[in-house]
């Protein structure tokens, strides 16, 4: 028998972190801990305030119902909690951890032994210009060939003319520039931006315009001079059938894959599904998990062998964060098996 509990943990940032949904202090988490026959399984479940589609009053009510329920196994459990993808993630986890010799290595790869490293993007976060400049300078220096900005907090003026001091000093060959409008463009005036931001060979926007607006959305695609990789847009759509009549419907050029925000592993592999059938190729994020949840991202990432550089390691935001093997260098995210972990609730 599996005996499972569930624990919140407060995240604290180190500095108060710029999205287009305001400044983030602290983030909140939860995790689900199993325990059979001397063994511990665990899995965080990310919920995001504000932008996971299961961030709903009775959230713990369905931790403890996942809890009570553990022995039903992960199938039914899945099936039951198609609305609450966080729980899912955190779920898919801990099952997995309870399976492994050190609860940690959920999925054994050249990665795990610390042979192989993930390439990923370095992420700016919005703020004044000064702010933005300095951590483009950070990343940079710290070996980054891929940079993503999120854009629509300040003036469009001011963040063009940030681009353009990047592509002064490196073309597109050195450095890959994405951007993250987090769904701050107008429709009217979306298309005239995605023009300005193409001469400055930008490699993909992410979410030009608010999630929802479908037909919007489609029109964008089919003209954008810059490629469109959906984002937000993907959250809440449960169905097999619903994902590919989005994709079919949206044809984008790339989507983003959040497992804690889209029914973790399984959810993710069948949006990668539907993507290749349209032949829309795809990268996954983490969402400001811990380092138990990116953990668990990042050795499912290396696993699908994207050719393209994954928006992973946010490891370091914050001051309470779990000592983990997990390490960033050379634009790169690596395990390194020297490092123990220390998870302690």
């Amino acid at each position: 028998m599996i005996h499972a509990t569930h624990k919140k943990y407060t995240l604290n940032f180190k500095n108060p972190s710029g999205t287009s949904r305001g400044i983030l202090r602290t983030k909140e988490t939860w995790f689900i801990i199993l325990e059979e026959n001397d063994k511990t399984g665990i899995g965080e479940t990310g919920l995001f305030r504000g932008l996971s589609i299961d961030d709903v009053v009775n959230y713990e009510e369905k931790l403890i119902w996942a809890c009570s329920n553990i022995n039903k196994g992960l199938v039914f459990l899945l099936k039951e909690l198609r609305e609450f993808p966080s729980i899912q993630f955190g779920l898919e986890q801990a099952f997995l951890s309870l399976k492994s010799e050190d609860q940690f290595t959920l999925f054994p790869s050249e990665f795990t032994k610390g042979n192989e490293a993930i390439a990923i993007n370095g992420l700016i976060w919005m703020g004044e210009k000064a702010f933005m400049k300095k951590q483009i300078k950070e990343k940079l220096e710290t070996g980054f060939s891929c940079i993503k900005m999120k854009i629509g907090a300040i003036d469009f003026e001011a963040e063009i003319a940030l681009l353009k001091s990047i592509r002064k000093e490196f073309s597109s060959e050195e450095i890959e520039l994405r951007v993250d409008a987090n769904g701050a463009f107008n429709p009217k005036n979306a298309l005239e931006k995605l023009k300005r931001l193409s001469e400055l060979e930008i490699h993909s926007i992410e979410q030009p315009i608010k999630q929802g607006q479908v037909q919007e959305m489609a029109a964008l695609c089919a003209k954008t001079p810059l490629p469109i990789a959906l984002d937000e847009e993907l959250i809440g759509i449960f169905s097999s059938e619903d994902k590919k009549q989005l994709l079919q419907t949206i044809q984008p050029q790339f989507i983003i894959l959040k497992p804690s925000l889209i029914g973790g592993f399984a959810g993710s592999l069948e949006w990668i599904k539907c993507a290749e059938a349209i032949n829309t190729d795809w990268w996954i994020t983490s969402a400001l998990e811990s380092n138990i949840g990116l953990n668990a991202i990042a050795q499912f990432t290396h696993t699908l062998k994207s050719n393209l550089p994954q928006g992973l390691g946010t490891g370091g935001l914050f001051t309470n964060n779990f000592t983990s093997p997990l390490e960033v260098k050379n634009g790169a995210l690596h395990y390194n098996q020297t490092q123990n972990w220390d998870f302690n609730l």
